[in-house]
This record gives C-alpha cells, structure tokens and sequence, in this order.
C-alpha cells in the first residue's frame, strides 16, 4: 500500500486540500495525502495527536441526555470559536475516535440517509461564586441528541416537537416529565443569563491546545445583533 502522510483539514477547507491532491479515508475519516513531497499540502500536515483524556476532563460528568442551555451572557464563546480550525478539527477526531464513531448519549452512528451525523459538545460548570464557565467535559453526540441540548435552538429552527420526542425516547420520560424538564432548563437559563461568566478552558490550554481570547460581552452583543438583523 502506498504511504499515506495524514492531515488535518478543517471542513471548510476540505474542497481546497481535495483539489490539492488531498483524499479522503472513509474507515477512518480522515484526510490524507496519498505520497510524501506535495507541497500544497504541508500546511495541512497533521500535528500530533490529542490524548483521550484531557488534563483534568471529568469523563463522568453531564451523562445522559437533557436540556443543556448555555446562558444568552456566554453566547459566541464555544470551544470552537475560541481554538484555531486546525486545533478544532484534531480535537473532533479525538472527541469522535475515543467513542468508537458513536453517539455517547444514545450509542447510535452517523446515518447520512437520515441526516444524522456525529458532532462535538461541550459540557460545562457554573462556578456562581467565581462567575466562571468551566469547561469540564467534551463529549461525542449525535446531530438528534445536540438538537435536543441545544432546545431553544430547536424552538428558533421549528423542530422543537421533534427534539422532544427524542428526549422522550432516550430518556422514557412522560410528555409531563419531558415539559417539566424543559421548563425546569428555560427557568435556570435566564438566572444564568443574568451573569457575566469568565471562560476557563484551562482542560484545553493544560493539553496543549492554543486559545484564542473569547469576545468581550459587547461584541457577544454585537455579534447577536448582526445575527437577527434581517438578510437582504
């Protein structure tokens, strides 16, 4: 078999790297180049790889599937707006690898004929005292899981009955037990939402993981503004 040099390519430049000479592995997911010396392609070239388990992750915190809103104040500060594209794309090959492919909430695979990929998420905790957003998990779903987390998002797309069945599913609560919930998850986001978090993603820095600063809360502001302006 020739030899294959790997490559981390994020997805919006997959089209790019592809055109390059890059191919894709389908068994592994991942892309690579199919000989040494195509320079169009080293700055693809794979760094090395993060360890299953980050400095200080707590593997065990935030199982199972439940309305998980991050606060209106924390917006546009997720993991992926706050590490390099290259750097997201190894730890979503690490976050899907160390879960054999599958979702860790509901154990299902990716299925293109439905629609349902495999996508990273982060867990957090809210240290009140400290007003500080700790980063303390990151965790393999699939795309109906994130939906369901992410509820409210759910609500703006249209498909909240959807996500609610699924969480009815996975969870065999009754359609009582699933409104409460969400109720229960609307109620403790908007005491959040009334707070400025500081950012810890210290399980990110402590592996080596370079971060950029998060948006201050005015340009979170700004940035939700531009969001719901109207498109032309």
């Amino acid at each position: 078999m020739p030899q294959r040099i790997w490559l981390d390519v994020p997805f919006a430049e997959k089209d790019e790297a592809k055109a390059h000479g890059a191919r894709w592995d389908p068994t592994v997911k991942r892309w690579y180049a199919p000989r040494p010396g195509i320079a169009e392609l080293e700055r693809w070239a794979a760094l090395p790889d993060i360890p299953d388990l980050l400095p200080g992750e707590d593997r065990a915190f935030g199982s199972g599937l439940f309305v998980d809103l991050v606060p209106s104040s924390c917006w546009f500060t997720n993991v992926r707006s706050c590490v390099a594209k290259r750097d997201w794309e190894r730890l979503r090959r690490m976050i899907t690898g160390r879960a054999g492919q599958r979702c860790e909430i509901c154990l299902r695979g990716e299925d293109r004929g439905s629609r349902r990929w495999l996508e990273a998420h982060e867990r957090w905790a809210y240290d009140e005292g400290a007003h500080t957003q700790v980063l303390r998990r990151l965790i393999c779903v699939c795309t109906d899981c994130h939906t369901t987390t992410h509820f409210g998002l759910a609500q703006v797309r249209g498909i909240d009955d959807r996500a609610l069945a699924h969480l009815r599913e996975v969870t065999g609560m009754s359609e009582l037990e699933a409104d409460e919930h969400v109720a229960a998850a609307f109620d403790l986001w908007r005491r959040r939402s009334a707070t400025e978090w500081a950012l810890d993603l210290s399980i990110l820095t402590d592996a080596g993981i370079t971060i950029t600063p998060p948006p201050t809360a005015a340009e979170r502001a700004a940035a939700e503004q531009h969001d719901h302006e109207p498109r032309r």
